[in-house]
């Protein structure tokens, strides 16, 4: 039966917000088909590498989309009204990335999702956010979802914090003395901030921060990046300062950027699992149409990072990143070890290369 362009994203849409891990090669091979005729950049892309949609019959054989072109080309599918563009941080002079978004209701509800699916809800949280370059502009997508998060948490106390250090302090001060003086369950806490952002601030706190880590309820969640502030660090030696300075047992991670509508977390140890609507599949580092299929690798595999994102119905599913990861064994979770040489230098979701 033939659907229209309205109907069959209609029909691609319902079944985004309701993916289960069973559904999630048969709906990525739709959204490939969809995008394959619909998305004028992506179909003239396949055309070049001399890509017959209609013979690709499994995600691993799916070519995936350089992220530079988010950079030099309107990655967008017609006759879908745009509500916002998300822009990526860059360096001062760099050219960045844009994401143009039709629908903000779907990226909502997938931010949602993957974050409640391994947080729980959004309402048992005070949300603090440590962004100050972020906050700095008006077209960044990791300060609308932590602002939606913040909405959602229905807490007077969440908030954003630029380089008010001392007020972060005590602020948390306020919140971890409130929650040990109630005998009912309080909230959780989430601080989630940019890598320097974290850094300077238990690196400019006179008093010691070590009393932070006797709350269990809180979570430190850093996104990446130096942004050109602070020497590049692996993430490993980032988290062992922070909890070394702030006495937590983990450092939890976001993985996400301005291409992706989707986030990835980490709860310890920067090892990454898959959403509902993410996954991640490594290239062979020598030949980019060569990927591994999660959990069918020996030995830790490391590749360059494709991503398979399938809130990113508007614009492409199928992102090549300039990543560097790595598979855990027999298992779909990964790591990210770096970015490769000469690629630029981004805000959100790298710290160091290899």
């Amino acid at each position: 039966m033939f659907l229209s362009q309205s109907d069959w994203r209609s029909s691609l849409r319902q079944r985004i917000l309701n993916v289960t891990p069973p559904d999630f090669d048969a709906l990525g091979l739709d959204l490939f088909r969809y995008q394959a005729r619909y998305n004028a950049v992506y179909a003239e892309y396949l055309r070049h590498l001399r890509c017959q949609p209609n013979s690709i019959e499994s995600l691993a054989d799916v070519p995936f989309l350089p992220i530079s072109f988010f950079k030099t080309h309107r990655i967008l599918i017609p006759d879908v009204p745009v509500a916002t563009e998300f822009a990526s941080s860059g360096t001062t002079g760099a050219t960045t990335s844009r994401h143009l978004v039709p629908d903000l209701p779907l990226y909502d509800a997938v931010c949602q999702r993957l974050f409640e699916n391994t947080y729980g809800p959004l309402n048992q949280f005070h949300i603090l956010g440590l962004l100050p370059s972020y906050l700095e502009r008006n077209n960044s997508s990791l300060v609308y979802m932590v602002q939606r998060f913040m909405t959602l948490s229905g807490s007077d106390q969440s908030g954003f914090f630029l380089n008010n250090y001392a007020e972060l302090t005590s602020r948390l001060r306020l919140l971890t003395t409130q929650a040990r003086q109630r005998t009912q369950p309080a909230k959780k806490i989430l601080l989630i901030g940019v890598t320097f952002g974290l850094l300077d601030w238990v690196d400019e706190t006179p008093e010691s921060l070590t009393w932070v880590g006797k709350y269990p309820d809180l979570i430190v969640m850093e996104t990446g990046g130096m942004k050109g502030r602070r020497h590049e660090m692996l993430r490993e030696e980032v988290h062992a300062e922070l909890i070394g300075k702030l006495g937590v047992s983990a450092i939890h991670s976001e993985y996400g950027m301005t291409e992706l509508l989707s986030q990835a977390y980490s709860t310890g140890a920067g090892v990454f699992g898959p959403g509902a609507t993410i996954q991640v599949r490594l290239r062979d580092l020598n030949d980019p149409f060569h990927s591994y299929v999660p959990g069918q690798t020996t030995g830790k595999q490391t590749g360059g990072v494709n991503v398979i994102d399938l809130a990113n119905l508007d614009s492409c599913a199928f992102i090549e990143t300039q990543d560097l990861g790595q598979y855990e064994t027999g298992s779909g979770t990964f790591r990210i070890m770096g970015r490769f040489d000469n690629s630029d230098v981004r805000g959100c979701n790298l710290l160091a290369a290899l």
